[in-house]
């Protein structure tokens, strides 16, 4: 049994985490888990997605970032000779995918690799130095310093 739970209050203390309040209003579940991944944290501004792809090749892979929506798509190719083959069992998954991923702010695809069924694509988060946190110096007029004259002779 699933209970709401009211998010309004988180929201109006916080700044930048819509998107989080929504996945968590959603029930943060995804109803297809094909193909399973993992997303790791390589460093503090650098991240892993790691797909489970076996058996498609890398041009029967797209992968598109557009905005903060990363997408991978898997489409097998139409010739693959499989009306010749009389399986027994077929429990390899060959169907085709579509698995998104919503990036945060700033984080861009450094680079993808697809090598023993696994295709990795390199995250990297680069955050303008308009947006880095910076010092605010404090205007106003410097203090007058005054000598004193008693001690000038």
């Amino acid at each position: 049994m699933r209970t709401h739970f009211d998010w309004n209050a988180y929201r109006r203390a916080t700044v930048g985490f819509d998107r989080l309040f929504d996945f968590l209003e959603q029930g943060g579940t995804v109803a297809d888990n094909y193909p399973p991944y993992d997303v790791e944290k390589v460093a503090d501004d650098r991240y892993r997605i790691t797909l489970a792809v076996a058996g498609f090749k890398r041009d029967e892979i797209e992968i598109t970032s557009h905005q903060s929506q990363l997408t991978v798509a898997g489409r097998r190719a139409e010739n693959d000779n499989v009306e010749g083959r009389k399986l027994l069992h077929n429990g390899i998954a060959n169907r085709a995918f579509e698995r998104r991923f919503q990036l945060a702010d700033f984080v861009r695809v450094d680079s993808a690799d697809l090598a023993d069924g696994l295709l990795t694509i390199e995250l990297v988060r680069e955050v303008p130095e308009a947006m880095k946190p910076r010092k605010i110096a404090i205007g106003g007029e410097v203090p007058t310093v005054i000598e004193d004259q008693r001690n000038a002779a």
